[in-house]
């Protein structure tokens, strides 16, 4: 598999770039311009550069659009998109420090709470296939961190899951206890970033 080869040579290559990390190298394998300057150095000819942009991103989960997190203020959404801040991609940069969010917190006018409250929303949504509205279950729970989750108990998470959707009408079937278990794995592969 082209993937495979030469990885020493490719990711020593990224590394003395000051590439650190997945994000770091989707962000400068999306410009074009870069992409085809690399696309000339040997280790990285043919349909690598293309190939591995496309696993790279089928790595990261898909950013949750702010709007889908029904406990948010129609007030906060509207703030948020004055500045360009749509989904939790955009707003993870802006939440990792305490002193970014107090910073963020005074120049849209948003309440600090609210935006503790977006952060925690952000943070669970960097795990793999949590989306708007289970990681609002999460939250809900208490289970409202990446660490959280991380710490968590599969069998006890599991059970509380699906207690919640069944008692509140979430959605209709369960999740199952092989989802909770890979959701508390992909949640220990994280960086704990964010500052609380």
């Amino acid at each position: 598999m082209i993937l495979k080869e030469k990885l020493g040579e490719r990711f020593g290559y990224f590394k003395n770039m000051g590439v650190n990390n997945v994000r770091e190298l989707i962000q400068l394998l999306k410009k074009k311009e870069k992409l085809a300057e690399l696309s000339k150095i040997d280790c990285f000819s043919g349909d690598y550069l293309t190939i591995l942009l496309r696993e790279l991103n089928s790595t990261l989960p898909k950013p949750n659009k702010l709007t889908d997190f029904v406990e948010i203020s129609k007030d906060t959404i509207r703030k948020l998109e004055a500045i360009r801040i749509v989904n939790t991609e955009k707003l993870y940069e802006k939440i990792i420090k305490k002193a970014d969010r107090i910073e963020l917190a005074k120049s849209t006018g948003i309440d600090i709470q609210e935006i503790l409250n977006l952060t925690k929303l952000t943070d669970l949504s960097r795990i793999k296939w949590v989306g708007a509205t289970y990681a609002q279950m999460l939250y809900d729970l208490g289970v409202d961190t990446v660490e959280k989750v991380s710490k968590s108990d599969p069998i006890d998470l599991h059970a509380r899951i699906n207690q919640m959707i069944k008692e509140n009408n979430i959605f209709k079937g369960a999740i199952g206890l092989n989802d909770v278990k890979i959701l508390v794995e992909t949640a220990n592969e994280l960086p704990l970033d964010i500052e609380y």
